[in-house]
């Protein structure tokens, strides 16, 4: 809550406590509630090592399917929030399109209806405290256990039951309220009391930063007559509407998907809302009808009120989800992405920080951006770009043909292209301080290390390049040979990879290709220091010049190896392709022999 709030709220609570001491079960019933929230949404954290995010991911693929673990995940967590929360995170990570992220907030919006219903069928109608009590005492017994998973279902246990316990407070609460105030006096009727309620909805939703507990407040005091229910329809509109701050404010903190998840939430349930309004003597009708089908009695406005929560919602998806593709359109015209500054991190989003997953593919996707910046200074330390390796005659034509000394500041284009995004990856992964299962703490290790490959690789190039530069202009040829052969064979080492990856992302495992590729820099290691053995020998270049070639021979295949290091960890990143290419994959001594063998031919 923004301090400015606070201000506020603190006087006006401080004066209802003094006025009566209702006012104070009823604050407390919504603080214990809310408090119950906060234990759930902790809980179900506990489970987002990877199962839910696997599950997510493997959920996702149709629209349908966004709905469906929408409607499921918004029902078992009881909190539309925390659903908002992880869709944004994962959103802002590329692990989801925006259609997935729109068909989740439809979901969750129909799932987050649930709550309505088991507080008005069940929390007004049972002694639910009875219940409360057992729930927080497995719970806490939970929550001291040292197994992470325990201590998940401790604070889901202890979450539950203080929502019980909360709904009792209030229910209680506003049944005593009436002898000192009874607000079924400040009733409006018509428009008028449409539009001031729903806009008390909308507030109490942002102040206390839930719907349910606007609901669970409307639904108690309908309850016992404490507000009319035309006025209390208005609040539940109110707080369908206000409901979407949160995902907003998730927003601030994510890249442009996030902040059009965020929009497609707030234009779905503003025009939804602004439809119910204009028919709501129509939904009112509906609400009967359904009602006296489902057996509700006529004068249970509770449970009416929770059948025109559920009425609202599924208005909102007949209206919208058949129209996700066009609201994509639609957002992408509003929320226009910004031309990315290469030189700045891209994907390294506070959003990101919320969920394991999250952080770790953000990491990955900012090594890629970090990968793309490194071999664009290795090749135009080359005088080449990156559209020349579409061609390997073409680029290597150009390297035979540029004898000229390349001007290329190495040392710059590492200020401005590597060292900030370098620095802010190995800040990020730092401020994550997790303790979440060794799967996401070996997968950002692995990212850190690739990371520190592509470093090294630029650090060799530099130290390639002096010599490079200066004896590609010698008098000698076979030099010239031997300086050309080294940035043919890194260029094409890049080629390589590049079609390594581009495989990768077809998602087509490419069988023994990384061990190809190893055996291809040892060999070309192996054959390079043969050459030039064999030119010193024959006298065709100098024993000086021999030391020379040895040494920046050295550095490509640092370079090479480095590169393909980075390589191995950022694009054969799937579990599965991992596990399987771990199967296959050569040990260094098989290496070894396959490169003895090559030679022998």
């Amino acid at each position: 809550m923004h301090k400015a709030l606070l201000l506020i709220v603190i006087p006006l609570l401080s004066y209802g406590f003094w006025l009566s001491d209702a006012f104070k079960g009823i604050a407390a019933g919504v603080s214990i509630f809310l408090f119950g929230m906060l234990s759930l949404e902790q809980g179900f954290k506990a489970f987002t090592g990877g199962v839910l995010e696997r599950i997510l991911q493997k959920t996702t693929n149709t629209s349908w399917k966004s709905f469906g673990f929408g409607f499921l995940s918004a029902t078992l967590m009881q909190s539309s929030g925390l659903v908002s929360i992880l869709t944004v995170s994962f959103l802002s990570a590329g692990l989801l399109d925006l259609v997935a992220g729109i068909g989740i907030i439809f979901g969750s919006n129909l799932g987050t209806t649930t709550g309505a219903w088991l507080i008005a069928g069940l929390g007004l109608k049972v002694n639910i405290a009875a219940y409360a009590m057992p729930l927080l005492v497995f719970g806490v017994l939970c929550i001291f256990q040292s197994g992470k998973q325990l201590k998940g279902i401790g604070y889901i246990l202890t979450g539950l039951g203080f929502l019980l316990l909360g709904i009792h407070y209030m229910k209680d609460s506003f049944e005593h309220f009436e002898s000192t105030l009874n607000l079924s006096n400040y009733a409006m009727p018509g428009i008028k009391g449409l539009l001031i309620y729903t806009a008390v909805g909308i507030i109490a939703t942002i102040i206390m930063q839930s719907s349910h507990a606007t609901m669970l407040l409307t639904i108690t005091a309908v309850s016992v007559h404490q507000i009319t229910y035309d006025n209390a329809l208005a609040l539940v509109i109110g707080a369908n509407i206000g409901t979407t701050v949160t995902a907003i404010i998730a927003s601030l903190g994510a890249n442009i998907q996030g902040k059009r998840l965020a929009g497609s939430h707030l234009l779905i349930n503003l025009f939804t809302g602004i439809f119910v309004l204009i028919f709501i003597k129509k939904f009112g009708i509906a609400v009967d009808i359904i009602s006296t089908n489902l057996g509700i009695a006529a004068s249970d406005n509770a449970m009416k009120l929770a059948t025109f929560h559920s009425l609202f919602n599924l208005a909102g998806i007949i209206m919208f989800f058949p129209f996700i593709d066009r609201q994509v359109l639609l957002l992408e015209k509003i929320f226009i992405e910004k031309r990315p500054d290469i030189f700045k991190p891209k994907y390294l989003d506070a959003s990101a920080m919320d969920f394991p997953e999250t952080v770790v593919e953000s990491v990955r996707l900012e090594s890629i951006h970090l990968y793309e910046n490194a071999t664009h200074i290795i090749l135009h330390t080359f005088g080449l770009h990156k559209r020349n390796l579409k061609n390997n005659d073409l680029f290597k034509q150009l390297i035979e043909q540029n004898n000229r000394p390349i001007e290329y500041d190495i040392d710059a284009s590492y200020e401005k292209r590597i060292k900030g995004i370098y620095s802010a990856i190995i800040a990020f992964i730092s401020q994550a301080g997790f303790t979440w299962q060794m799967t996401q703490s070996s997968k950002l290790s692995w990212l850190r290390e690739a990371n520190k490959h592509l470093v090294e690789a630029i650090k060799d190039t530099k130290h390639l390049q002096k010599n490079w530069n200066r004896l590609r202009a010698s008098s000698n040829q076979a030099t010239i040979n031997e300086y050309n052969k080294i940035a043919h064979q890194i260029v094409l080492h890049i080629q390589k990879i590049e079609n390594f990856r581009h495989e990768i992302e077809e998602n087509e495992l490419p069988l023994l290709s990384l061990d190809t590729l190893k055996a291809a820099v040892k060999n070309d290691d192996v054959q390079m220091n043969r050459s030039i053995e064999t030119l010193i020998r024959e006298r065709e270049i100098t024993p000086e010049t021999g030391s020379s070639l040895i040494n920046d021979s050295a550095y490509m295949y640092n370079i090479k190896k480095n590169l393909l290091k980075a390589a191995e960890t950022l694009f054969l990143h799937g579990e599965d392709k991992v596990k399987a290419e771990q199967q296959l994959s050569l040990s260094e001594t098989e290496i070894n022999e396959v490169v003895h063998t090559m030679n022998k031919q």
